[in-house]
């Protein structure tokens, strides 16, 4: 934490208090977050173990019934309602906070729940291969397909983002014996995934 730039932050705090515009201890807190966290760092880090608990589950039980995690959260925020045990995150941590979160921050620390294996049973979007739209010809389905191999991969060409550098690759196959392979099944393919109701099977 640059004890010079939050210095610089409490003083602009203090200014307006003094124009008779004060910040709450909320916004605040916002604000020093987004200006004084490293880009880079996991926002898991700030949880308790008990609350990254909390939110590790929650993640999988959305996910499990194919709703998008965040969006939930999201919706009972637009429409003034509780989220139950995750309301811990819209009191102490805020809409910045959920935003910075991604795959790559929750899996590492759920490698049980983000990791997949061979033999698991997923569905997969068909947004990997067809150009869907909400209101277009193409529209997002889902088809169940089993994992064939998991592995990892590293390209290190100076084009490519550090960020996305490493990544995981999954090869699936289809029912009907096809094969389809996967990039960044965690990094940047995460959202065309998601756990089946078979998963057990």
């Amino acid at each position: 934490m640059d004890s010079a730039f939050e210095a610089a932050l409490q003083a602009a705090f203090a200014r307006c208090e003094a124009a008779g515009l004060p910040l709450d201890p909320q916004q605040q807190q916002i604000l020093l977050s987004a200006f004084l966290t490293p880009a880079d760092s996991n926002p898991l880090d700030q949880l308790t173990p008990d609350q990254r608990s909390t939110l590790l589950a929650f993640v999988r039980e959305q996910e499990q019934q194919g709703r998008p995690w965040k969006t939930q959260l999201l919706n009972d925020w637009l429409q003034g309602q509780s989220s139950g045990e995750m309301q811990f995150v819209r009191d102490q941590y805020g809409l910045q906070w959920l935003d910075r979160i991604q795959t790559h921050h929750l899996a590492a620390y759920a490698e049980e729940t983000l990791t997949l294996k061979v033999g698991d049973r997923i569905e997969v979007s068909n947004s990997l291969w067809e150009w869907v739209q909400e209101d277009g010809p193409c529209q997002r389905e889902w088809i169940t397909c089993r994992v064939v191999s998991v592995s990892a991969a590293c390209d290190t060409a100076a084009s490519i983002p550090t960020s996305y550098q490493c990544y995981t690759t999954c090869t699936i196959r289809f029912e009907n014996g096809s094969e389809y392979e996967i990039q960044g099944v965690y990094e940047w393919n995460r959202y065309n995934w998601r756990w089946s109701g078979a998963n057990q099977a």
